[in-house]
């Protein structure tokens, strides 16, 4: 396989009004995660880790396998997306954190980091 490095993880964060209750702080937040491919060999992912940090400074870890319930394989130069959610008990928070790969001969697993992004809800500085 060629350099892992050639594997993007790209964030797109969104603050879900409708679901949100700001009087009982509850702040949904949506994210599209879209995983692109660019080494010469299929991957497959396997695991999650997140790191969320509330404007508060208090933090949760998840992890999991897979992402939405799957575990996709990504061929060279394909892409895979997904949305899911986080809720938070402030309107401004970071997700960071890494999935778990294997190369398609499962005979190498390797991390890809995911930079942090920022979540954050109306009114609040970006």
């Amino acid at each position: 396989m060629n350099d892992v490095t050639a594997i993007r993880v790209d964030t797109v964060p969104e603050y879900c009004a409708d679901d949100s209750r700001p009087e009982e702080n509850r702040f949904v937040f949506r994210y599209t995660i879209t995983v692109h491919n660019g080494t010469d060999e299929t991957v497959q992912l396997l695991a999650r880790y997140w790191k969320i940090t509330q404007g508060s400074g208090n933090e949760q870890e998840v992890r999991g396998k897979g992402v939405v319930g799957k575990q996709p394989l990504i061929a060279p130069g394909e892409s895979f997306s997904y949305t899911s959610h986080a809720v938070l008990d402030m309107p401004v928070g970071v997700m960071q954190g890494a999935y778990t790969f294997c190369d398609a001969t499962h005979t190498r697993t390797f991390d890809i980091a995911i930079a942090p992004f920022r979540l954050a809800g109306p009114h609040q500085v970006h």
